[in-house]
């Protein structure tokens, strides 16, 4: 459950623009400029105080995405765990198991905190978007999802120095988790096959 919740987790991202205007404006100077990114995440669950059940081990590691709907990301710690999209379909391949998952990326995106980092610049079709003030250095953008199926409740976008801060995800049981960004690259040089998957040797795959 552990490592399902993570790959679920990893695909909530954060994104910022601009130096002190406000969340929304910083957001839509981002979403329009930046065509592809790179950087390092941290990440953690915040257990509310009477949950009950285990908590995800924090975790670690690195991202790249191209919109719309292509990019890697990729757990180093706890352990080795990679979510690739190519534009079309989702695969997560969990090193240990050796097996990989592949899925249509467009029903593992739709409304997920993923889209607002990978997917089109229409943002507004699935989420609709506030300023949340300030807070901890950072301005804060509050997205809920428009869908009354979503699996969140609303994702907080901190935004700093034209470059993402980090993002607060709130799911439907009030579970909140936390990622904060570093050495974030805006619009890179990346190779013209980065997000081709390539399947591991021997891997189980299952499709949805």
């Amino acid at each position: 459950m552990i490592k399902k919740s993570l790959a679920l987790l990893a695909l909530s991202l954060s994104v910022c623009a601009g130096a002190q205007a406000a969340a929304l404006e910083q957001f839509k100077a981002f979403v329009a400029s930046t065509k592809s990114a790179r950087g390092e995440f941290a990440q953690k669950q915040v257990r509310k105080a009477d949950a009950k059940g285990k908590v995800a081990p924090p975790s670690s590691g690195s991202f790249v995405f191209a919109r719309p709907g292509k990019f890697v990301w990729t757990y180093q710690k706890p352990y080795e765990q990679v979510l690739q999209a190519d534009g079309e379909q989702l695969y997560v391949y969990d090193k240990d198991l050796n097996q990989v998952t592949i899925r249509k990326l467009g029903d593992a995106l739709g409304s997920s905190p993923a889209a607002i980092l990978f997917g089109s610049n229409d943002l507004e079709k699935n989420f609709t978007l506030a300023d949340a003030g300030q807070r901890d250095g950072m301005e804060w953008l509050k997205a809920t999802p428009k869908a009354k199926d979503a699996s969140f409740e609303s994702v907080l976008i901190g935004l700093k120095n034209g470059a993402p801060g980090a993002m607060e995800l709130v799911d439907s049981f009030g579970q909140t988790s936390v990622i904060t960004f570093t050495k974030f690259e805006k619009n890179p040089a990346l190779a013209a096959n980065q997000f081709t998957f390539v399947m591991p040797k021997g891997a189980d795959v299952f499709r949805h």
